[in-house]
């Protein structure tokens, strides 16, 4: 089993910054995927970024340039910058197991940016 553990939401303004970080524990294979997705009300659930145990990222157009996704093993960051109120959402920490498809969510924490 996994744990993650979120930490870092909260209310901002419009152009302002937060810093959202995930510690993962447990049984955690070397070989990774670890990600932040979102989910504002009324939608679905949906990538914002993603890293590899490697280092290899992925990000969603929308937050390309202003959100940066970094990891130190198996502790994942997501620096948010310049942020706009379309990114209000509870942000889900996300670890993958590619060996196993396994996958495993922390609790959420929520981001709200204000006009």
């Amino acid at each position: 089993q996994v744990q993650l553990v979120e930490s870092g939401g909260g209310l901002v303004q419009a152009g302002g910054s937060l810093r959202l970080s995930c510690s993962a524990s447990g049984s955690i294979f070397s070989v990774n995927v670890m990600g932040w997705y979102r989910q504002a009300p009324g939608k679905q659930r949906e990538m914002v970024a993603t890293i590899t145990s490697s280092g290899s990222t992925n990000y969603a157009d929308s937050v390309k340039g202003r959100f940066t996704i970094s990891r130190a093993k198996n502790t994942v960051y997501l620096q948010m910058n310049s942020l706009k109120p379309d990114d209000t959402a509870v942000y889900y920490c996300n670890l993958y197991h590619r060996q196993t498809s396994e996958n495993y969510w922390g609790q959420g924490t929520q981001v709200t940016v204000s006009s």
